[in-house]
């Protein structure tokens, strides 16, 4: 299974196949038809308290990493939903954080690699 990762507003592509926003807050300045998400699926970001506390910092990565996986092994309802969708579609998981290094997309993608 192949996972993409993209930020949401670089400009949706038909390459991107099945459109999946894992932010737990829309993006700002978007508007639903901008973005054209197939699926949101808030429940499988960070929580709040680790996305403030991350706060865009790659000081804090290699913490942040570690703290949303243990939030992910808890997270078996979501995980299992997204395994699906990608499992039937071409699928890109979509993003708001302008670091495309440091962002919780990028840990999910390699949490949910075999």
């Amino acid at each position: 299974m192949t996972i993409h990762l993209k930020r949401v507003y670089v400009e949706p592509d038909e390459a991107d196949g099945k459109r999946i926003l894992v932010e737990r807050l829309w993006p700002r300045g978007l508007t639903k038809e901008q973005a054209q998400v197939d699926l949101w699926l808030k429940d499988i970001a960070p929580s709040t308290e680790l996305r403030k506390w991350f706060d865009h910092d790659p000081d804090k990565w290699a913490e942040f990493t570690r703290r949303y996986r243990a939030e992910l092994r808890k997270n078996d309802e979501q995980v299992a939903l997204l395994k699906k969708e990608i499992g039937r579609h071409k699928a890109t998981l979509v993003y708001a954080a302008r670091d495309e290094e440091h962002n919780a997309a990028r840990v999910l993608q390699e949490y949910l690699k075999p």
